[in-house]
């Protein structure tokens, strides 16, 4: 039944995954969060909800374009579900900006492997994970996946090593100029701080360190059956599999490194996530075993934010 709904690319995917993320955000934020909003607030959560759902076209499109995965909407279907077993990343409107300006950032830096306008695509990028790292500054770490990105596909030509610089310059003019229209002239001195905020209360939580730990366990295993299934395809997907692996990790780094505030950029992994789950689903050959398998996918996660709510509450 969800292999004849979700094994296609159809509108109506779209309709059911973005109805369902639109109740559940609100339910998070209200029911789970104890969030309570003015009007001015509530217009700002419905931009960052906006945001958050074209994530799910962006996404579409990502894995699509680049044929990273089959002809199939298990992708936009994983990255709700894993909405589902980390709400808390929904509570977190910096997590979903991050997430967002990310995701323009990759969908230009993977387009790269067509070889075609290769200085532009590393110049939007660069300015889009910098644009992100105004949600985090931390983010910044992101600019190695270009360095990365450039040294595999064409390190010898050296104008392009010259154009993240230019990307960072061109970023920080146009903050700064706006930072001086706006009358805050050390905005950028005091948001790059990159403060370690390491806290071990977070670690310590056995319900919430499970889930990660389990989620890092789950999403390594697809990965390497995604490297194992890509390698005879060729090298172009095992090159862009590489790069989404080292944007999972730098996320989990992220995760550490702001895990004394209340950030959840955990988001921030669930790109790389659903293409590693995706290609695991991909791989399963039996019709019946695959169908158990995304059963399973579905219910799992209600069932661990059930607990979590009952927790919190």
């Amino acid at each position: 039944m969800i292999q004849s709904i979700f094994g296609k690319t159809k509108p109506i995917n779209f309709i059911i995954v973005l109805t369902f993320l639109f109740f559940f955000y609100w339910l998070v934020q209200i029911f789970m969060y104890d969030h309570a909003y003015d009007t001015g607030q509530i217009l700002f959560q419905v931009v960052v909800l906006a945001a958050l759902m074209s994530s799910f076209f962006i996404v579409n499109f990502i894995v699509k374009r680049n044929k990273m995965t089959g002809v199939n909407s298990f992708a936009i279907l994983f990255y709700v579900l894993l909405m589902v077993v980390f709400p808390e990343t929904l509570a977190d409107n910096y997590a979903i900006g991050c997430s967002f300006f990310m995701l323009l950032a990759l969908r230009r830096l993977i387009s790269i492997r067509s070889m075609k306008n290769i200085k532009l695509k590393i110049f939007d990028a660069t300015l889009w994970t910098m644009v992100a790292s105004l949600c985090y500054d931390w983010a910044v770490l992101y600019l190695f996946l270009i360095i990365i990105a450039i040294y595999i596909y064409e390190p010898k030509n050296i104008r392009n090593w010259m154009v993240p610089l230019a990307g960072i310059f061109v970023f920080f003019m146009i903050v700064f100029a706006l930072s001086i229209l706006a009358g805050n002239t050390d905005f950028l001195r005091e948001h790059y701080r990159f403060e370690f905020n390491l806290e071990s209360s977070r670690f310590m939580d056995l319900a919430k360190s499970a889930k990660r730990v389990i989620y890092i366990i789950l999403i390594s295993i697809a990965g390497l059956f995604s490297f194992l299934k890509l390698s005879k395809v060729g090298v172009g997907k095992i090159v862009t599999l590489r790069l989404l692996a080292l944007s999972f990790a730098i996320g989990l780094i992220l995760e550490v490194l702001l895990s004394g505030s209340e950030a959840h950029p955990l988001l921030l992994t669930f790109f790389p996530a659903v293409v590693f789950l995706t290609n695991y689903v991909e791989a399963i050959k039996k019709a019946n075993i695959k169908e158990i398998v995304l059963m399973a996918s579905i219910a799992v996660p209600f069932l661990v934010f059930a607990t979590d709510l009952l927790i919190s509450k």
